[in-house]
């Protein structure tokens, strides 16, 4: 089983990280191309491409600016520990065990607007690209453009390294959509956090947000492979619910 999760806009390069094996991060010509065009943005550019704030701005472009081919390792993290979103509270990597985490080395991945498909231990410096960005290169429009098949191949390749034969997507909408779906031969689960309020369980994002953060830890710890065993989840009083649930769509309610 392979897990996928979307990066996070908030980062962190304070907290002290486990130790985990780091590896280069795989599409290093492609993030040279995007940092490239998006590094030719003045900091108005990107603050409209993003939609962030001119502070915000300022800090990409500045970002974008001191971006390394060949970074030290002082100014990079690996990108399972770099991230500080809602999802990655739902994570908590930092308290998954060595076994846990050697695990994940090979079934977790995070899809990233710059980076392309990141594995866990993946040295990243820090950045902000989100997959929704029409940013414009010599492949297109867009990152979606620009990314095209790749990211199915690359999960294609990693599945088959492992044996997997089913995605668990834990990703967004906007990340997910990058997938091509016509190239990627594994079968998706993609499940749903619900919350039970009055007029009928409805989604909230802050919450699914997190859950879907806790249903990929739920996965690491317990090393699952059957996907039947993702009805198991609880984290957080969530519970499975069956009578909502899809074969491809497990639906959890709190």
């Amino acid at each position: 089983m392979l897990v996928v999760l979307s990066p996070a806009k908030a980062l962190d390069w304070e907290t002290p990280e486990p130790n985990l094996s780091a590896t280069p991060p795989r599409f290093a010509g492609e993030t040279a191309e995007l940092v490239a065009a998006a590094g030719a943005l003045d900091a108005d550019a990107l603050g409209e491409l993003m939609k962030i704030s001119a502070n915000l701005a300022r800090l990409n472009r500045d970002r974008f600016a001191a971006f390394r081919q060949d970074p030290c390792p002082e100014v990079t993290r690996s990108a399972v520990f770099a991230f500080a979103g809602d999802t990655y509270r739902g994570l908590e990597a930092r308290t998954l065990d060595l076994d846990a985490l050697d695990w994940a080395r090979g079934h977790l991945r995070i899809l990233s607007g710059l980076y392309g498909v990141l594995r866990p231990g993946d040295q990243i410096q820090p950045y902000r690209l989100e997959m929704g960005s029409r940013l414009r290169t010599a492949r297109g429009r867009s990152l979606y453009d620009f990314w095209s098949d790749r990211l199915a191949r690359t999960l294609n390749e990693d599945a088959a390294q492992v044996g997997a034969e089913v995605l668990v997507n834990c990703a967004s909408v906007e990340y997910f959509a990058a997938v091509d779906r016509d190239a990627l031969a594994l079968r998706v689960i993609t499940p749903v956090f619900m919350e039970d309020r009055e007029g009928g369980p409805r989604i909230v994002s802050f919450h699914a947000k997190r859950a879907r953060g806790a249903m990929a830890r739920f996965i690491m710890e317990n090393r699952i492979a059957d996907p039947e065993a993702l009805q198991e989840f609880d984290a957080g009083g969530y519970a499975h619910a069956p009578d909502l649930s899809e074969p491809d769509r497990p639906v959890f309610i709190r």
